[in-house]
């Protein structure tokens, strides 16, 4: 298969029953130019580019449709990864809204002020509890290996997590996507590991994202591990950048 030519299955369907098994069926995305130049930039961190080869950032950020000029708010964006990607991708045109959580200082964000101060497209926002504010409804939502980490009152300090769940669906324009990448636990684990492991199992968001109002659009593997058995912590060195991750996309209507 050509590098520039990822094909996802669609596997599941939500359990409302919106829509049937069925009706999810196989899709493609190509990696487009705007992508390939965002990942081989050459102002990107040596530190980020190490990690090219187990995050995939360009089959994820097609997998997204993330395209020039669009609008795309990233949650917890940690060092700035994919922030500054993203924030290529959508070039001059575009904008990325890099919100963090206000109240772990300089620990949750530096990275995005680092990233806003080197790209004039890119604006750090501040996020209190479930509440956040951007000046435009975005094209993407997006979220990478921390939505896990807002079931955790030490980083999200106890937060109405429903209400944040409604406040992404609110900050999109209808027809727009949300995409979480997350590690997976063992299944029936739930929401039990978060603290622990810091993994969280897909199904829970999947219904948390349909009580929020959004429908299941996709589901890629490319980070898929089925050699991990789900019982050690993300971070452990025999597993570290290697954990079972899955990738979901989701879209509200309209």
């Amino acid at each position: 298969m050509s590098r520039n030519l990822v094909t996802y299955f669609v596997t599941s369907a939500l359990a409302a029953g919106a829509l049937c098994a069925s009706a999810l069926a196989v899709s493609a995305q190509t990696i487009t130019p705007a992508i390939t130049a965002a990942v081989a930039n050459p102002d990107r961190p040596e530190a980020d580019t190490k990690r090219d080869a187990s995050r995939h950032p360009a089959e994820l950020i097609a997998f997204a449709g993330v395209k020039p000029g669009q609008t795309v708010v990233e949650f917890s964006p940690g060092g700035g990864y994919f922030t500054r990607i993203l924030a290529k991708t959508v070039g001059p045109q575009g904008h990325v809204y890099a919100v963090y959580m206000a109240n772990g200082g300089d620990r949750f964000s530096k990275g995005a002020h680092d990233v806003a101060a080197a790209n004039a497209n890119v604006t750090a926002v501040p996020q209190t509890g479930s509440s956040f504010s951007t000046p435009e409804k975005a094209d993407v939502a997006w979220v990478s290996d921390n939505y896990h980490d807002y079931f955790n009152a030490m980083y999200s300090g106890g937060m109405d997590l429903a209400a944040f769940d409604k406040a992404i669906f609110d900050a999109l324009k209808p027809g727009g996507v949300f995409i979480d990448e997350d590690y997976e636990t063992a299944p029936g684990a739930g929401a039990t590991q978060t603290g622990t492991l810091h993994r969280l199992e897909s199904s829970v968001v999947k219904a948390r994202m349909a009580a929020a109002g959004f429908v299941l659009d996709g589901e890629s593997k490319v980070l898929a591990n089925p050699k991990d058995d789900h019982t050690l912590k993300v971070f452990d060195p025999a597993i570290r950048g290697q954990a079972d991750q899955y990738v979901l996309r989701f879209r509200k209507p309209g």
